[in-house]
């Protein structure tokens, strides 16, 4: 694996994870709206999960076979790789890499599990944590969408009850209100201002 890199000044790494359900996804979708000079950048996740319908491949993940995840972990191409109800997801470390020298704010959704390597090889990250008003109403929203088969849904309640204990590991806690995804992207998109401005010389290394 190549040395780490510093990206130009002030660039961020920002994480933005929570448990299943909690609406990462529409979230981001919202802060792809915000206006953003230079935008931000958003990184492809590589995963082994199955591709759902409606997924397109290197728009919602880039969809590898274990084969080709395994030969992209073990050449240090991968900046974090962490099983999560029980498939591999790994964030690719060039691209971040190449954001960042251009001066873009970089934005990863990943796992709690992926956010905690992160933090340990670039501790310049800036951690954020979606949680929801309850863990009655993710439960709810985890069975609406009607994405997962009976024991996958299982898996994902048990874990986001692990993961939702885990967010004062985070710089920041933002809650998810039922019908505020704007606000929520209105407020992360703050966040990371504020962060900018308090550190505007600081240099990702990736």
């Amino acid at each position: 694996m190549s040395a780490p890199v510093p990206g130009a000044p002030g660039a961020l790494l920002v994480i933005v994870s929570g448990p299943s359900g909690v609406g990462k996804d529409s979230v981001i979708e919202e802060l792809r709206r915000v206006p953003r000079d230079p935008d931000y950048h958003y990184v492809v996740t590589c995963t082994t999960r199955p591709r759902r319908s409606y997924e397109r491949d290197g728009v919602h993940y880039r969809f590898l076979s274990t084969a080709e995840f395994t030969a992209l972990r073990d050449e240090g191409e991968l900046l974090e790789a962490s099983e999560v109800h029980e498939n591999w997801y790994g964030t690719p470390r060039s691209d971040v890499r190449a954001a960042l020298g251009a001066g873009h704010d970089v934005i990863l959704k990943i796992d709690v599990q992926g956010a905690a390597v992160v933090k340990q090889t670039v501790p310049e990250a800036l951690l954020i944590f979606l949680v929801p008003p309850s863990l009655e109403d993710l439960f709810q929203r985890l069975q609406s969408r009607a994405t997962e088969s009976a024991d996958e849904l299982d898996i994902r309640q048990r874990n986001a009850a692990l993961e939702l204990a885990r967010q004062d590991d985070y710089d920041h806690v933002v809650v998810n209100e039922t019908g505020q995804i704007e606000r929520t992207a209105r407020r992360i998109h703050d966040i990371i201002l504020a962060e900018k401005a308090a550190n505007p010389d600081r240099r990702t290394r990736v």
